[in-house]
Parts: C-alpha cells; sequence; structure tokens
C-alpha cells in the first residue's frame, strides 16, 4: 500500500533539477524525464522512483517468468530494465561477445519513494513504511542546491571497430542480405573508455541538456550507470491499448533553417530510409499480432518526421488492442528485442549480428521503464547512452544503423558517426 500527497510545483523545470541532485543519497535510483517534448502519448513530463524495498536481479535464463512472477505478487510500481541479451531466453541464441560493463541481464526494483510530475501537480507515492518521511523529503528536495562539479581527469574514448573493419563487416552483411538470409539488420559498434572516472550525474546533465529528448534516463544501481538520452519509445500499455513507435531513419540538423528544411525533406523522400521504416513498421505488427485482439492491430502514423535538437528521425506508430487472456510480461517477450534494434527477419539477423559485432549489447539497444500497479507500463529504447561501471572504471557507448540492400558501407559509417557525436561531445 501506498500513501499518497499531491503538491503545486511553481516551477517543473528547476524542481527537476532538485530531483535528480537529491535523489543521489539512494543506492537505487530512476529518473525519467520527458524533456517537455511535444508528443501525443506521453502520462508524466518527470517521473523519479528511489530506494529499492524489493528487487529482482537475474540473468537471461527464465528471466522473464521470473519477471512475471514478481510483477504478478508485487502488484506495485515496478521500475527497472531488459538487457537486449534476454533475447537468449525468448530464441535459442547465445552471446559470447566481449563485455567490459558486466551489467546483470534484467533488473527491476519496487521503489519505497516515487515522485510523478506533470504540468505544475506533483504527486509524491511513498510505500506506508516510510510515508512518516514525506513532508521532510519534500522540504529537503525543494531546499536542495544544484550541484556543481569539478573537472574530473581527460578520458581517452577509443573505438573496438575502426572504420576499414566497420566497412568489411557491413559488406558481409550485404552478402547475407544478397543470399536471401535476411532484408534488414541493425548492426552497432562500440566506442569505450578504459579506468575512466565520470561524475555520472554531470555527464547526464550534459547530455540531456544537448539532446533534449523524450525518453531521458538517469538510472544508477549501486556502481552502475545509464546516461540515456534516447528518442525512441519500445512499447507502451494503456488498459487494452498498446502503442510502439519505432525509429529508422536519420538525418542532421542544421543551424540554418533553409539548410536545416532541406535536410528534413531529404530525409522524408529517401527511398532507402523509407523502406527501412516500413520494413521495420511490418516487424513491428507481426510481432504485436501474437498478442493482440483479432484485427486490431493498425499503423496510425508511417515514416512521420520528428526533429530533436541532434537529428531529424524518421518515425511510425503500430498500436493494438491486448487480447485479455495475455500478461503484461507476456507482451514484452513476445515483442523483444524491439525491431528497430534487430531487423528482418528477426531470429537469423540477431545471429548473424552476434557473429559480426564486436560487443556484446548489454543494456544497450535493450530497455527501461516502469510497471503501475494496474499492469500498465512504458519503456523506452536505450540508445543515444552513457553506460558506466564505477566498479571497473569502464565507460561504454554504442551506436548502429540498418544495413539493408540499399546500403553503401561509408555512408552508414557516417550515420554511425553522427549518432556518437553527442555522447562524445559529453565525455570529452
Amino acid at each position: 500500500m501506498r500513501v499518497s500527497i499531491h503538491k503545486h510545483i511553481s516551477n517543473p523545470e528547476h524542481f527537476k533539477q532538485q530531483l535528480l541532485s537529491w535523489s543521489q543519497q539512494f543506492r537505487e535510483v530512476i529518473f525519467l524525464d520527458s524533456n517537455s517534448y511535444p508528443q501525443e502519448y506521453s502520462s508524466f513530463d518527470c517521473v523519479l522512483a528511489v530506494d529499492a524495498f524489493t528487487s529482482l536481479k537475474t540473468d537471461f535464463h527464465n528471466a522473464f517468468d521470473d519477471l512475471k512472477q514478481y510483477q504478478q505478487t508485487t502488484k506495485d510500481w515496478l521500475f527497472g530494465y531488459l538487457s537486449y541479451d534476454l533475447k537468449n531466453d525468448v530464441e535459442q541464441l547465445k552471446s559470447s561477445n566481449f563485455d567490459g560493463l558486466d551489467f546483470p541481464d534484467l533488473f527491476f526494483f519496487q521503489p519505497k519513494k516515487i515522485f510523478l510530475l506533470k504540468g505544475n501537480q506533483l504527486e509524491i507515492q511513498y510505500l506506508l513504511l516510510c510515508d512518516d518521511e514525506a513532508q521532510d523529503d519534500f522540504q529537503e528536495i525543494v531546499q536542495t542546491e544544484n550541484n556543481s562539479f569539478e573537472t574530473l581527469s581527460e578520458i581517452e574514448v577509443k573505438q573496438r571497430i575502426s572504420k576499414d573493419l566497420y566497412v568489411e563487416k557491413v559488406t558481409k552483411m550485404l552478402d547475407h542480405i544478397h543470399k536471401g538470409d535476411m532484408y534488414e539488420a541493425n548492426f552497432c559498434m562500440e566506442f569505450y573508455a578504459e579506468n575512466a572516472i565520470i561524475n555520472p550525474l554531470e555527464k547526464f546533465q550534459k547530455l540531456n541538456k544537448i539532446s533534449q529528448a523524450p525518453f531521458s534516463v538517469f538510472f544508477k544501481n549501486h556502481k552502475q550507470f545509464l546516461l540515456s538520452a534516447s528518442p525512441e519509445r519500445y512499447l507502451k500499455r494503456v488498459g487494452e491499448t498498446l502503442i510502439s513507435q519505432p525509429i529508422k531513419g536519420t538525418s542532421k540538423r542544421f543551424l540554418d533553417p533553409v539548410e536545416d528544411q532541406k535536410s528534413k525533406q531529404f530525409l522524408e523522400s529517401d527511398a532507402k530510409e523509407r523502406a527501412e521504416n516500413i520494413m521495420i513498421t511490418d516487424l513491428v505488427r507481426n510481432d504485436l499480432s501474437h498478442t493482440a485482439q483479432k484485427g486490431s492491430v493498425e499503423v496510425t502514423e508511417l515514416c512521420r518526421i520528428y526533429s530533436f535538437l541532434q537529428v531529424h528521425q524518421m518515425i511510425s506508430t503500430v498500436s493494438s488492442k491486448l487480447d485479455p487472456q495475455y500478461s503484461p510480461i507476456d507482451v514484452l517477450r513476445t515483442t523483444f528485442p524491439m525491431g528497430s534494434m534487430t531487423g528482418a527477419p528477426k531470429i537469423s539477423v540477431m545471429n548473424i549480428i552476434e557473429n559480426l559485432e564486436e560487443t556484446k549489447r548489454g543494456l544497450y539497444s535493450g530497455s527501461i521503464g516502469y510497471f503501475t500497479p494496474e499492469g500498465d507500463f512504458d519503456f523506452n529504447v536505450v540508445i543515444r547512452s552513457i553506460l558506466y561501471n564505477q566498479e571497473n572504471k569502464y565507460v561504454s557507448f554504442s551506436v548502429g544503423s540498418a544495413i539493408t540492400s540499399l546500403s553503401i558501407p561509408e555512408n552508414e559509417y557516417e550515420e554511425c558517426l553522427l549518432k556518437a557525436k553527442a555522447m562524445h561531445e559529453v565525455l570529452q
């Protein structure tokens, strides 16, 4: 049971920063920020969940079954992530690539303290065992000063796959496409730094400022951190309605409005980008059909261009009505990993990319989000994100692009560098 308290917040932007600074004292933290991005399906502008009362941490073996049991017995708010390698629970697949981060495959927690902000209205939900702390905590938050940071040592970001090797690997992927093994695949490469000491909060604030993405996340589990400026929703459930919004298609932003408009129009009419997006939209339709009421899967938006601070993106929206015989976890199990980060046909692609990529993806290209007590949920796609293991002093970020028969390896490489720009900037 939770106690609910409502407050009016006169300056929500400032309050968000105070919330985030205050949260740093806790072992488990998830801070979700929509950055006031205009989007139709947003439930909150900002959510903070801290301090685990219970938690679930596991590798991929039976991970979805464990999560189902945890979610059904807790019947409370749960926050956490699904790493890409849960694919090994769903299909006969394996992951044996290098992993410098060493995060659990799945982690969820039931927070003692939750803050839900929408406009000027704040709802505070505390478990009964600590509800007497709510007023004091609120006072502490509004008196929190924003952090000032000392500059830590320079870190040297290296690239796991060189340009020549990247071109060679993408050429191999094109061979697979020409042989008919697959139509499209998302191929990723890692940038990393060893012996890195960073201030995760400072880096997140920097990344969030230059990206202002609608699915931004600061996540902390003791010494493991995710700093995400994701523009992409994986899946949301409200009642019987499910919404997925795959992104495929990227173009540059320009300061000159005429150039910027041109870049946007070029993306909108680019046959290759549209073909990529339509293929993945079709895959998402197919994934959702496994748990949908008959005839309820529909594409409500196809190849629409959305503009973010760093890039323009092509996004489609697919919705369905959930068949009541399926649980929330069944929906995740039958759609994970998301089509935009795998390709088509999904299983064949996952095998091929596992063999060609050099790094285990882990939480990158997985998903982070929450369940409500009613079993509704909202999850992003973990892209445009920095991952940090404070104990190992290892920092990592990965980027990818979709390879189709029309791909030119050098152009795909350039697209990866464009996506890596914000993370590079933040870490230098």
